[in-house]
């Protein structure tokens, strides 16, 4: 059954209320060879631009991250990455999945750049709890060149700004080859992301 909740979206511009926006579990099946290394998962373009490709990694970074106790409610997830082709729409993927897993608050890099270091600080920079990071997903293939005929990759940073330990990077391989199943918000408004500002989604 959908897991439906209503919301009205907040802005300085006070527009319609969105309705229902309706979590759904969207099947999928597990994708071979997703075995994330110490710098992330890389793959060609093409590949992540595939089907459920990314959907399916970042659910089974969901998946890990409850599985070991990680509060993704309370606490806020980063997105950067490092401006190559397919960034901006997969920042979007990851922000839909990140509100059909439960994460309240998400904070994303203006146009989507912001280094890998970078977003290390970020997780580091100790606040209140709503707004500490307790994880970033970093879009980049490093050196690699970038491209539709090139690459792309994705790494996650845990909790002390550090890659994932050896340990929830085993946790998200064995997700990977289990998912069945990606919890995501289809309706949830893209965010521009060109702009700095907040958007607030509220309960109706």
């Amino acid at each position: 059954q959908p897991i439906t909740h209503t919301y009205s979206l907040s802005l300085r511009t006070k527009p319609e209320p969105m309705g229902k926006l309706t979590v759904v579990r969207k099947e999928t099946t597990p994708i071979p060879d997703q075995a994330p290394g110490t710098s992330g998962l890389r793959k060609k373009t093409k590949v992540f631009m595939e089907g459920n490709y990314l959907a399916n990694f970042v659910q089974a970074t969901f998946n890990a991250l409850k599985e070991q106790g990680t509060d993704i409610t309370s606490q806020a997830l980063l997105v950067g990455g490092d401006g190559r082709f397919f960034n901006p729409e997969a920042i979007q993927q990851i922000i839909k999945i990140a509100i059909g897993n439960g994460v309240r608050r998400v904070v994303v890099a203006q146009h989507g750049l912001m280094s890998t270091p970078a977003c290390s600080a970020v997780i580091r920079e100790r606040g209140p709890r709503w707004q500490t990071a307790f994880g970033s997903f970093n879009l980049t293939a490093s050196h690699n060149p970038g491209g539709i005929d090139d690459d792309f990759g994705i790494n996650y940073n845990a909790e002390n700004g550090g890659p994932a330990t050896g340990k929830l990077t085993r946790a998200i391989h064995g997700h990977t080859s289990l998912v069945c199943d990606v919890l995501l918000s289809p309706h949830f408004a893209d965010v521009d992301v060109r702009s700095v500002g907040s958007v607030k989604v509220e309960r109706g």
